[in-house]
């Protein structure tokens, strides 16, 4: 079955043939202790997600993490059609940005070697998604891993330590085609999507420090180019570390049929799912609060939001006050359960939430309407990995052990 892990995925034929899958009964999720003051390895957790089982809405099974790599800072995975898996990094070992790519064996898990040609790296890497069919992969830029590691600073952008570009590159050859920079409004790019359709040739990437959403496509030459579609206004405050506070879209991820779009405001405190039926012009359908910086009992005050919305109240689930913010996100095959941690990466973590470094983060379950739009919390759903044997761990992104909407691609 789908949900188990027996080697290989499930190997549905489409997108839309993944949504009639079985559902999802464990999650994996990476936990890092790294800059918590916590001297204990990284792990990677397994949550169970099955309604049915007796250990639901537990971790189940802790294992190390262990990576070999020559490049620093590994980020995405991506199985290849070849056998291999494919690695996306930020920098070099020294901290300096570098866009470049691992190979590692399928089976050995041991280093190939490098994906791009030699000195073909992007200045800065983070994301990727490729898609052979149009022979095109794009990857995305966050930062220098020396300027982000312990917390963000505005003048790091204003000293170039920090991307604004999507970079497209030839499947085949690994050459590097075209670097579109999406300017002070496509500032640190971080998550991209193409639309799971292999036919499509566009998609969406959130860019983190302006709030906004492009959309990427190719024209009608045969180059590749953006546009920005979905824009969240900054909300101008007191009590805080600037006098405006950006959203930050920090993850992104769209349905398997390719009509809801979902992301992450990690200042803001809220989670957005947007119609997307309309590429151009996409429709918000959907918002939910989840904690956040701009709580109504907190030391922050908006005094300026263009989209004229309140301060929300804290969120309690389970008789927890949730620590943090909504950050990575993954979607149900069947569209219907949004999952949901907090933690984004422990230097920021500790900037912007340090209570989340003492209590550690949380998994969320979100009820998804599909039909007309819609976010609703599932209140008897919290995973608090605040209660780890070694401490309070910080849980990152969720995977699927048979495939899921981040890291399946048709061809």
């Amino acid at each position: 079955p789908a949900t188990k892990c027996t080697g290989c995925g499930p190997g549905y034929k489409s997108p839309l043939d993944a949504m009639k899958g079985p559902r999802e009964e464990i999650v994996y999720l990476p936990c890092i202790y790294r800059n918590t003051g916590i001297q204990k390895p990284d792990y990677l957790a397994t949550v169970d997600v099955d309604p049915k089982s007796p250990t639901y809405c537990q971790i189940v099974e802790p294992t190390d993490i262990f990576w070999k790599t020559g490049l620093a800072n590994p980020h995405t995975t991506h199985c290849l059609g070849s056998g291999q898996i494919m690695i996306s990094s930020l920098g070099d070992p020294s901290g300096n940005g570098k866009g470049g790519f691992i190979l590692l064996d399928g089976k050995t898990f041991e280093v190939v070697g490098n994906w791009e040609l030699p000195g073909e790296a992007a200045p800065f890497g983070y994301d990727f998604w490729y898609q052979p069919r149009h022979n095109v992969m794009m990857s995305t830029e966050w930062g220098a891993p020396k300027a982000l590691a312990y917390g963000f600073n505005l003048e790091h952008v204003k000293e170039g330590l920090y991307g604004s570009k999507i970079h497209v590159w030839d499947w085949t050859t690994h050459k590097r085609l075209q670097s579109l920079d999406l300017g002070e409004e496509g500032a640190i790019p971080l998550e991209i999507r193409f639309l799971h359709d292999p036919a499509a040739t566009e998609g969406y990437v959130g860019c983190a420090l302006q709030g906004t959403v492009f959309r990427f496509y190719r024209t009608p030459k045969g180059d590749w180019a953006a546009e920005k579609v979905i824009h969240v206004p900054s909300k101008k405050v007191e009590g805080w570390a600037l006098p405006v506070m950006p959203s930050l879209i920090t993850d992104i991820l769209i349905s398997l049929d390719d009509r809801f779009l979902y992301f992450s405001n990690w200042l803001h405190g809220d989670i957005r799912q947007y119609d997307i039926t309309n590429r151009r012009n996409p429709r918000l359908a959907g918002q939910l609060f989840l904690g956040g910086s701009i709580l109504n009992d907190g030391p922050v005050k908006v005094l300026e939001d263009p989209e004229n919305q309140s301060q929300p109240p804290p969120r309690t689930i389970k008789g927890k006050r949730i620590p943090g913010s909504p950050q990575m996100l993954q979607l149900s095959l069947d569209g219907k359960r949004l999952y949901v941690t907090t933690s984004l990466y422990s230097g920021w973590d500790k900037q912007f939430y340090p209570e989340m470094i003492k209590e550690g983060s949380v998994m969320m379950q979100i009820d998804v309407n599909t039909a007309n739009g819609g976010l609703k919390v599932n209140e008897n759903f919290l995973v608090d990995f605040g209660k780890e044997p070694n401490g309070p761990a910080l849980a990152h992104e969720l995977r699927y052990p048979g495939g899921d909407c981040t890291s399946d691609i048709w061809l």
